[in-house]
């Protein structure tokens, strides 16, 4: 699901969009602007939300809210309407939409990275990014350049906070080397073998984890999503829809237990890595590891993506660039006529090659 959040000027009654390098409201039509307003649900800094609590469905109703939606044939986005808006281009693959009456509940969204660029400074990015990939089209880096405008959309995130004791039973190897006689061309040396020395270790570790992000869409594949961090999640705002205008944003896709459950995986590989630190020497040997989770804590947070989709010649390529950073991903396109002419420019160099060779034979 997307959502659009609509600011009508003051002056001259066309909507506000927030300006990413001014920071505040802005309208394209008289000029004027607007400050963020910091009052409101959403002052202060950005509260935490207890997990146990939303598992058993306990949380306070002002977290929750309400969209009728559309899902997208093609890539599973949903994609919230306005009233008056009966079609739509899904921003995620650009397929065409017709609305449906689908409901669906869901969490607010309590912090997001507000975008720091413009949609120029990050289609510069992606084409710039095109430029450098051996055997890609000219015509995509072309269409990519002169083509529609990026959509800016705010991708959903899930964060976790929690406290970990671990208890755990090992084995701790020291490395040490035996000097043994071997026969090597006819001749008897001396030769170093290495040996470990294994002794059982058990022991105790503790960690905090502070927001374990896991991503809670399925429109853009993860691959894409994990190669545009890291974000500076220390610089998120709380949750106002003034961000948002002039933008998208997307609801979360992958529910909260299913996000959990991504998030402990992370935490278990962590714990992993802390114990074999504490078991030290030269080897480990992790046996077992029996892990108490507690005061879990959870946020609904947004982060920036400038997103192309583009149908190039049949086929559908999307890029996505970090809103914050302008770091890109995006679908590797390749030109069959570059990598024929590498090929046989490859051929006749060689062939160059092995004729010279065999002159000077």
């Amino acid at each position: 699901m997307t959502e659009e959040h609509r600011f009508p000027c003051d002056q001259c009654g066309a909507d506000y969009r927030f300006d990413p390098d001014a920071g505040k409201l802005v309208c394209d039509h008289c000029g004027a602007t607007r400050d963020i307003d910091d009052s409101g649900p959403w002052k202060g800094s950005i509260r935490e939300l207890d997990f146990r609590a939303a598992m058993d469905n306990l949380l306070p109703l002002q977290e929750i809210e309400e969209t009728r939606v559309s899902k997208c044939p093609n890539c599973a986005a949903e994609i919230e309407f306005d009233p008056d808006v009966h079609a739509v281009e899904c921003p995620f693959c650009a397929t065409p939409l017709v609305t449906d009456t689908g409901a669906h509940r869901h969490i607010k969204p309590r912090g997001l990275l507000p975008f720091a660029m413009e949609e120029q400074t990050a289609r510069e990015a992606m084409t710039k990014w095109l430029g450098a990939l051996w055997f890609a089209p000219n015509g995509l880096q072309d269409y990519a350049r002169k083509g529609r405008k990026m959509t800016g959309i705010y991708v959903p995130y899930w964060t976790f906070d929690a406290q970990t004791e671990s208890d755990y039973r090992g084995e701790r190897g020291t490395v040490y080397y035996e000097t043994r006689r071997v026969m090597r061309d006819g001749k008897m040396t001396t030769q170093q073998v290495q040996k470990v020395r294994w002794s059982p270790k058990s022991g105790h570790v503790s960690r905090f984890f502070d927001d374990v992000l896991v991503l809670a869409s399925r429109s853009l594949p993860k691959r894409f999503t994990d190669g545009l961090e890291p974000w500076d999640l220390a610089e998120m705002e709380p949750y106002r829809p003034e961000y948002l205008a002039g933008f998208r944003a997307e609801g979360y896709q992958v529910d909260l237990d299913e996000g959990f459950h991504e998030a402990r995986a992370h935490m278990d590989r962590v714990i992993h890595r802390d114990v074999k630190f504490d078991i030290g020497g030269d080897r480990q040997r992790v046996h077992s590891v029996d892990t108490d989770i507690s005061a879990v804590t959870f946020k609904h947070v947004l982060l920036p993506v400038w997103l192309a989709a583009y149908k190039y010649r049949g086929k559908s390529y999307r890029f996505v660039v970090n809103g914050r950073t302008g770091r890109v991903q995006g679908e590797r396109p390749w030109s069959a006529w570059k990598i024929t002419f590498a090929v046989i420019l490859g051929l006749i160099v060689a062939a160059g090659v092995g004729y010279v060779v065999a002159m000077n034979q």
